[in-house]
């Protein structure tokens, strides 16, 4: 199994650790080339910068996306490190050398990992002995040969000491483990969820086609307070408008994923003539793997229980 270790600062470190964030975005200035160092749910480890050469935590990696700053932030606020958006910009420019009038809306790598976990001080890694001051971002292990091998049981056994030592339970406790030397599924969170749907359905409405991204919004199908998952197949990116009409009933998509509008638009505010324009048209934008297209069970449900008919 590959493993990376990212090099970062302690601030983003810090403040993701105080704030017990369950996802985190482990953003890249740059913004322009893809990561390939490691697959869905490969181990992903924070190391900070220099003098302080330790791995002090990671996570699962889940995806990688290329996001305006104002997109992340929506989707994970205070899970990119920092504690507000004119911060998370401030880092961005000092990194990049621009500004606000030059880059109003800069964009960044957004390595998103699930189920992170923070070491204590006290268990912080020493960086493997074949770590190069020279390395600036990174650097890949693999538990196939002895040096890899040996950070992935470090790991493994700073994790077993502070679920024993912080969370008070017994020494087999699944919390922290992630298997011995295999890939584990990653858990999607509601940050998580609003970037997945946004590239499945290629930064476009799925009712009007537009691709204005920061009037677009992921929409849950069922609502995760009703026991509707982080799924793309429970998410459709609806444009803002749209998205307040689907979840107050006033729209919905049937299992046919023809999009139904609801007469009540025009009897409850007396207007709706461009959101009728769309009633039994079929959806134009759909993710293109099946398995993400949206569920007909999902889909049934919203018509029967959201849908004002």
């Amino acid at each position: 199994m590959k493993m990376y270790v990212g090099v970062t600062d302690y601030d983003w470190f810090n403040i993701l650790k105080r704030a017990n964030c369950e996802e985190v975005n482990f953003w890249k200035p740059g913004g322009r080339t893809n990561f390939k160092a490691l697959d869905e749910g490969n181990l992903f480890l924070f190391k900070l910068h220099s003098p302080k050469d330790y791995i002090v935590g990671g996570g699962l990696l889940l995806k990688y996306s290329i996001l305006p700053s104002s997109l992340a932030w929506d989707a994970f606020g205070i899970s990119n490190g920092a504690n507000s958006l004119l911060e998370l910009n401030n880092r961005i420019y000092k990194y990049k050398k621009t500004n606000r009038l030059s880059d109003p809306d800069p964009s960044i790598g957004c390595i998103i990992l699930s189920t992170p976990f923070y070491f204590d001080e006290q268990h912080w890694i020493p960086v493997p002995r074949d770590w190069s001051s020279s390395i600036v971002q990174g650097k890949t292990y693999d538990t196939e040969e002895t040096t890899g091998l040996a950070l992935y049981k470090q790991v493994q056994e700073r994790l077993r000491l502070q679920s024993v030592l912080q969370l008070g339970v017994r020494e087999n406790s699944q919390k922290y483990r992630y298997g011995k030397e295999q890939v584990v599924t990653p858990r999607i969170g509601q940050g998580a969820f609003k970037v997945l749907i946004t590239d499945a359905y290629h930064r476009r409405c799925a009712i009007t086609g537009e691709k204005t991204l920061p009037v677009l919004e992921a929409a849950h199908i069922k609502p995760y307070s009703l026991e509707g998952p982080h799924e793309i197949s429970n998410g459709l990116l609806l444009r803002r408008d749209f998205h307040t009409l689907f979840d107050r009933g006033y729209i919905t998509v049937d299992k046919d994923l023809t999009v139904e509008v609801s007469h009540r638009i025009k009897q409850d505010f007396g207007n709706g003539k461009e959101y009728y324009a769309h009633h039994g048209s079929k959806l134009v934008i759909l993710p293109e793997r099946k398995e993400q297209l949206p569920d007909t069970r999902y889909l049934e449900w919203h018509n029967e229980n959201v849908y004002l008919g």
